[in-house]
Order: C-alpha cells, then structure tokens, then sequence
C-alpha cells in the first residue's frame, strides 16, 4: 500500500482550501488541479472548466480537496492534528489556521477554520506531561483553555 490520502469533501471552495493551506504549511504544494467537463453533468452539476479536485501536499503527507457539492459538510468527527516543537510554533498555526474561523469553536487546543475543517494544535512536549504523575492536574489546565498554553500546562503538571 502506497499511502493513506484524506479526500476533504467542499461545496465549491476546494481550490481556496488547499491553497489556504499550502499558504500556511512549509514543505507544501498543489500537485494538481482537475477540472469538471460535461461528462456526467446531470451527476454532478458543475459547469465545464470549473474545479473539480485538488491534490496538494502538507510536508509531505497527500490530500485531496474535492468539489462534490452540498450533499455533505465536513464536521469535527475528523480532525487533523499538528503536532508542534514549541510555543512559538502553536502561536504561529493558531493565528493562522483561525483566521476566519469558527471562535465558538475552539476550545482545548481544538479549532475550527474558515472553511469548517478542524485542527489540533498540539505542544509536543504536552503528550510527555500528559504521562506524568499530575496529569490530571494539567489537564485541569488544559480544560480552561482555547489555545494551549504550554508554560501554564507545565506548571498546572508541577503542583503538588
């Protein structure tokens, strides 16, 4: 087996989607766009010429951007996680990934995006104080937060 690819199902914003995030993601890139043509239009719908599918890649992991229409909506059931070095690294992905974005959505370092798709932004190093002894107490913390604060989850991990 070659790889596992996520196909995200959008009405008709694929293109803007995997262009938001390649924008945003290093080692990122759109490999292709496909477009509808008049075949199968009483299926899909679509006008010939506009897009159909994109394929891009977030460091080095496939996806798929589809434009199937508004049969279905992407939900929180699935979410992708990003797993991240440092501070510096949360900050930078929670700025960008909630621009535009659902507020009424985040909570525990979980958010939604302008285009209704969820993401983690994990602290690395949060996975380590969550197999400690005061786990518990961290995720206390973590329970009072949007954006992860790992400085604070360390500290809530350190009480006695």
């Amino acid at each position: 087996m070659k790889n596992i690819t996520p196909c995200l199902w959008f009405d008709s914003d694929a293109e803007d989607a995997a262009n938001f995030y390649v924008s945003i993601f290093k080692n990122s890139k759109i490999k292709h766009v496909g477009r509808y043509t008049e075949v199968g239009k009483e299926h899909h719908g679509k006008p010939a010429g506009s897009v159909m599918v994109v394929s891009f890649e977030i460091n080095g992991q496939e996806f798929t951007a589809l434009n199937g229409g508004p049969l279905f909506k992407i939900s929180e059931a699935v979410s992708f996680q990003v797993m991240c070095e440092n501070q510096d690294e949360v900050d930078y992905y929670w700025e960008k990934l909630t621009a535009g974005g659902d507020a009424k959505a985040q909570a525990c370092g979980w958010l939604k995006d302008k285009f209704g798709v969820s993401w983690q932004i994990v602290p690395i190093e949060f996975l380590e104080i969550m197999k400690g002894p005061n786990a518990q107490k961290a995720t206390q913390a973590m329970f009072q937060m949007k954006k992860l604060d790992l400085n604070v989850l360390k500290r809530a991990a350190e009480q006695k």
